[in-house]
């Protein structure tokens, strides 16, 4: 367990911020006015990647939603009305990704979403060969390789390189039985661009589908599916301000998915249950909002993201993720390192009594007491010190000041944990 970690960080000398624990409200918040008035957090927050606060346009497209009633499978006026408002999102989403209305089949989240590409195009392509290879990056988010475990059979790994940028070679040599490829957009722990390009080119070489999980690119990166070539693209709303339980799979039409549950025939017959009108109609609102200005936010996120690496490689045995790697080949809105000599739970809590949110990585994975998968692909030996500051819509330049302000020390005090 941590709690024992956790004492001995206070006795380390670990100082809470003035003010306050960080269990509750500081008259020394580090949050910027813009954040106060849009995040009533008490933190720095720097972990958008595990979920970004609600955008206000979100949050009125959601209870403008809510107003309507009605069940958008129903025939009756209350019904059409939401069914409209959930067509209307639909169209919105299709338009701000690239995409046609009819690819765009919603979801609970970004798990469901990949849950329901890989299982269910790998289960359609298994029925009608079983001996079909399906494949990943050994990088991927949980979802995916948990998705790929429950599915078995003939199954493949794609090994990284150490800066967990994915392998070309091995890439370039998957075989002509590998029916389903399934590659990340942009890793979650490391912000690393993977290279979906060549991946496409591979996949059509060999005839195989592609999937992308995209839920850190959307919103950060110029993403259309059309474009892209990929026959499905997953994403998540709560990463770009929608509320938590909405997320989309994108699906070429003629892609051939096995449900995953079983009830009604909608979104295509593939995903049974009662539509979350509101939810959509939040995600679309968050989806236009993050895209309408990219170039220039990413920029800024950019330029923000640079404070916080400059103070990490000022510190002894701290290394950053990509830096051999150009811009374009990095997200503007995550700064990675790995950490010599320390618990990433403890590092975590360290930057918490500091009033300073940030992470180790996936949080469908925080709080399990084991190494990083992704850090562990990457060959590093510090498998457990893992350390995400990651962006998004609400940051400034006084959260990343702050985090530089406090990264030594917190450092400093997580390796007097870790002895």
């Amino acid at each position: 367990g941590c709690e024992p970690g956790w004492e001995r960080a206070l006795s380390a000398g670990l100082r809470p911020p003035a003010g306050g624990h960080s269990d509750g409200p500081s008259n020394n918040t580090r949050t910027s006015p813009r954040d106060r008035q849009t995040y009533p957090g008490y933190m720095t927050y720097l972990d958008h990647a595990a979920t970004s606060p609600v955008r206000p346009e979100a949050l009125a497209a959601f209870q403008r939603a809510c107003e309507v009633g009605g069940n958008a499978s129903s025939i009756h006026a209350d019904g059409r009305a939401a069914r409209r408002v959930l067509d209307e999102a639909r169209e919105s989403v299709a338009a701000s990704i690239g995409a046609e209305p009819v690819e765009v089949i919603f979801t609970s989240g970004g798990t469901e979403a990949a849950n329901l590409a890989v299982l269910g195009a790998g289960r359609a392509l298994r029925a009608l060969d079983p001996d079909n290879l399906v494949v990943a990056s050994a990088i991927e988010h949980p979802a995916v390789l948990g998705a790929l475990s429950e599915l078995g059979g003939a199954t493949r790994l794609l090994p990284v390189q150490t800066n967990s940028l994915l392998d070309a070679t091995a890439l370039s040599e998957l075989p002509p039985s590998a029916g389903l490829i399934s590659v990340m957009w942009v890793n979650n722990e490391t912000g690393v661009v993977q290279p979906i390009e060549q991946v496409v080119d591979v996949g059509n070489q060999i005839g195989a589908l592609v999937h992308s999980d995209a839920v850190q690119a959307v919103g950060h990166l110029p993403v259309r599916f059309a474009d892209s070539g990929l026959d499905m693209l997953s994403f998540s709303g709560h990463k770009i301000g929608a509320p938590v339980g909405i997320g989309t799979l994108v699906a070429r039409r003629g892609v051939n998915l096995a449900r995953l549950s079983f009830g009604g025939d909608q979104e295509r017959g593939v995903r049974s249950g009662t539509l979350n009108v509101a939810g959509a109609a939040a995600l679309a609102a968050a989806l236009e909002a993050a895209t309408s200005d990219l170039a220039n936010e990413a920029a800024r996120l950019r330029e923000l993201s640079a404070i916080a690496e400059a103070a990490l490689e000022a510190i002894g045995g701290v290394a950053v993720t990509g830096t051999d790697l150009s811009p374009e080949q990095r997200s503007p809105a995550i700064v990675h390192a790995v950490v010599d000599g320390v618990d990433a739970d403890s590092l975590q809590f360290a930057f918490d009594r500091a009033g300073i949110a940030v992470s180790s990585g996936s949080a469908c994975r925080a709080g399990v007491q084991e190494p990083s998968h992704v850090i562990e692909a990457m060959g590093s030996p510090w498998v457990r010190g893992g350390l995400r500051c990651s962006l998004g819509w609400t940051s400034q330049r006084a959260d990343v000041e702050a985090f530089a302000a406090s990264v030594a020390e917190a450092i400093v005090a997580a390796r007097a944990v870790a002895g």
